[in-house]
């Protein structure tokens, strides 16, 4: 077995997002990422990347540890390190089952049995910084996101800010007709419970008039927006 991936960190938790919300799962945070939105709530792995370069044999190893059949590959962007496919195949063979949180940018052949999209929307671009423009520019890909939802069971997860991003959410679905409404998830962008709050009320709401679900933040509303949680 050889490979590497440079990952921020291993844990284990509850999964906070989407339709696994509550499960104990073990996440694989890689880091590095090729967007920057201004909300990132893991800056340590995308405007400030840390981490540390690990085989695969001291990733699959950590992972045993935690015994637990739901693994979680996020970021970060885990698209981005080659060897992640290797990943999959080996976590696959142990009979795990395998999520991958993905931007939807970038394809790779992995074996997943989950693909977590969160597409960007513009709200996510930072404003008065030099990479506005070149998050803006690769932010959405619907030929990568097409292939995806083709080629894998998938969810798609759009973080809303403000009222008028449900408009957005609408546009873009609009250019991917194959989408299941029951598999769009729509979540707050909050970094604490008290923001969670505010704008659950009106988001569930919205959800459930437009067909979708609403998402909890699970993580955050229990341990705030901290790491290893």
């Amino acid at each position: 077995m050889t490979g590497n991936m440079r990952v921020a960190e291993i844990f284990h938790s509850i999964q906070g997002e989407g339709q696994h919300a509550g499960l104990p799962t073990t996440f694989v945070r890689t880091t590095g990422c090729n967007l920057r939105c201004w909300f990132c709530d893991t800056a340590y792995t995308s405007w400030e990347p840390e981490g540390t370069h690990r085989s695969l044999e001291e990733i699959l190893a950590a992972v045993a540890q935690f015994d637990c059949r739901q693994v979680d590959i996020t970021g970060g962007e885990p698209f981005l390190p080659r060897d992640v496919v290797l990943l999959t195949e080996l976590l696959h063979e142990r009979d795990y089952f395998v999520t991958i949180e993905t931007a939807g940018t970038l394809f790779r052949p992995v074996h997943a049995d989950l693909i977590s999209l969160s597409p960007k929307l513009s709200n996510s671009t930072p404003t008065g910084d030099r990479w506005s423009g070149r998050h803006d520019l690769i932010r959405e890909n619907l030929s990568v996101v097409t292939r995806l939802i083709s080629e894998y069971e998938y969810q798609l997860k759009f973080v809303i800010d403000q009222p008028h991003d449900l408009n957005e959410v609408v546009d873009y679905l609009a250019g991917l007709p194959a989408v299941r409404s029951d598999c769009v998830w729509l979540m707050p962008q909050a970094v604490s419970a008290e923001q969670l709050a505010e704008k659950s009320g009106w988001l569930v709401e919205q959800a459930q008039s437009m067909g979708f679900h609403y998402s909890p933040r699970l993580h955050v509303e229990q341990f705030g927006n901290v790491r290893g949680k």
